[in-house]
Order: structure tokens, then sequence, then C-alpha cells
């Protein structure tokens, strides 16, 4: 009877969708590894076709997407990439999603009301997801959504040590464009050593979206240097009208910091008007040639993502690159 050898070597296999390849290719340089070769095309009435150019037979699958627009697309393709996986025998298959598509639906304002980002996390569970990766949620609530391990990763660190090289610490308020940010402002204040932190008061009308009213600045800014922190900037209303309050409280300066540059519509033309001397994003979403501008600053969170997908890989500790927040 001929030998029969069984291999119990894992291997990493990196894939990419066609909303962001450029980010893949960084994450792929950070790992040391090739991004799997696949064909995938649009048939004539927009449905998508996905093939993988070699076996990926008991692999450690990691399926990289930027939920960029148009979003819908973007996520219909990942499903289709996890499908495919899952029928050709892959062993464990990770969804990495830095900015995670219809996060802002989590719960319901009123009747008759889905909960999408809970949909989504049951479309990849029924794809064959064994994982989901994103980076900074809306809400961290949506971990819970998931049937199955979630690594939140953080780019606060990031942004804030970013920011913290820039400026006068001892001059720096942390800002909030609403009291549900509050939090994330304590976290970063803890970052740049203690400075304080204000944040807007603001309503917004539920039958309204994109749209809010911002009201008084709520803490001390005057003379001060303002970094407003939030998780995205849709289409920039809020944090100008933010910035503008700040400056009518006598703020020195301000700068904008958010992880996902979404973008849409008036965005760009908003923030190059205003005031704020810098906007600090990071790339969990691509940013065309036409949307960037002086004042834009572009951190890659490459090497946050190749981190977290070689300690998922090894079985270590994701936690460890939270730097004390969880």
């Amino acid at each position: 009877m001929s030998e029969i050898r069984l291999s119990s070597e894992k291997r990493l296999r990196l894939f990419s969708g066609r909303g962001f390849p450029e980010l893949a290719e960084e994450v792929a340089i950070e790992l040391g590894v090739s991004i799997t070769p696949t064909s995938a095309y649009d048939f004539a009435n927009g449905e998508i076709f996905v093939r993988f150019e070699e076996s990926v037979r008991g692999c450690d699958a990691f399926v990289l997407q930027s939920h960029a627009t148009p979003v819908n697309k973007q996520i219909m393709e990942q499903l289709i990439m996890v499908d495919a996986l899952k029928r050709a025998s892959a062993k464990r298959i990770t969804v990495v999603a830095p900015f995670y598509g219809y996060a802002r639906q989590d719960k319901k304002h009123r009747g008759r009301e889905p909960i999408s980002a809970r949909l989504m996390a049951d479309l990849y569970k029924a794809a064959g997801a064994d994982r989901l990766m994103v980076v900074d949620l809306h809400t961290s609530q949506i971990q819970g959504f998931f049937d199955g391990p979630v690594d939140h990763l953080f780019a606060l660190p990031m942004l804030a040590n970013y920011v913290g090289s820039k400026v006068d610490r001892s001059m720096l308020t942390i800002v909030s464009p609403d009291s549900g940010r509050v939090r994330v402002a304590e976290r970063w204040s803890e970052l740049l050593g203690g400075c304080p932190i204000a944040f807007i008061h603001k309503t917004r009308d539920p039958l309204v979206p994109n749209e809010s009213v911002t009201g008084r600045v709520v803490g001390d800014v005057a003379g001060r240097t303002c970094v407003v922190i939030d998780d995205m900037i849709d289409t920039a209303g809020t944090i100008t009208k933010a910035v503008d309050a700040l400056f009518e409280g006598g703020a020195k300066d301000v700068i904008i910091a958010a992880t996902h540059a979404v973008f849409s519509g008036p965005a760009v033309e908003r923030l190059k008007a205003c005031r704020a001397v810098e906007i600090v994003v990071t790339n969990s979403l691509p940013i065309e040639d036409d949307k960037r501008f002086d004042k834009l600053t572009v951190l890659t969170i490459a090497p946050l993502l190749g981190r977290a997908i070689r300690e998922v890989f090894e079985d270590g500790s994701v936690t460890s690159l939270f730097d004390g927040h969880s």
C-alpha cells in the first residue's frame, strides 16, 4: 500500500473584490502574500460572476471588499465571493469589510422600518462566512448581529497619533459632533494625555436623511485648537456646521478627523469651503482624484488590517491591536 501524507499546514489566501483593489494590494504587501487571481465581471443585466483561478480547498480565506459606491454592488460581489469559496471547500472564510455598509440602519427609529445592519450580518452568515473583520463600526452593537466572531478594529489610535504630532496638546480640545460620540471623544482624550472634551448639541429630523440642525457648543473651546471627530463623513453637512459653531464659540483652529470618507454629493465642496485647517481621514474607502483637495490628509489602514489578518490566521490575539480599547 502506498503511503498517504496528510498536510496540516495552514494556507492564508487573500481575495480582493473590485471595490478598492489598491487597498487589497497594500494589505497583501503587509502580509507578504499575493492576491489570489480572480475572474469577476458583470453580465449585461448587471448580474455578477466570480471565479477563482486557483484551488482554494482547505485554505484560510480573507475576502476584502470596500463597500464603496455603488454600495449594493460591492456587497453583492463580496457575498458571491464568499459563496464561491464555501462551495470550493475553503476551510475558514473571513469577510474583511473596512467600511460596513448599512451600519447606520442599526435599529428601528419608527414602526415598519428594517434593521438593515442585522440583515447584512445574516446575509454574510448565509453565504458561508465564519468571521467578520470591520473598522470603526457606526455603533458597537452591530458586533452582536453576526453569529460568529467579529473583529472590530479601531483607526482611532492612528488618527489620534497623527493629530497629536501636529498640534500643541496643551491647547487641544476633542469635540464630539453630537452627544452620542462623547465616549469616542473620551478615548481620544485618553490617548492625547487627558485633554478636555466638548460636544455639539444637535437635533435631527428622522424624515430627512443626511441633515441635522446644529445647536450650541457644550464645553469650553475659546482660544483652543479643536478636533471634531466622527466615524464617517457622508455629505459633510453635520461636521461643517460643527466647525462653524466652534468658531462662533471662539475656537482658534479646527481640525476634522474621521475614519470613513464616504464623501457623497456636496461633501467635497463643503469641506473645501469650511474653515477647518485640515481634514484627516483613512483609506477605508477609495477617494477618487477629483475628491482630493489641499486640506485633505489620507492615512492608510493597510498595516492595521494586515496585522489583524495575521493574528487571526495564526490564532493570535486581535485584541492586542486595540491599544487597551475594546
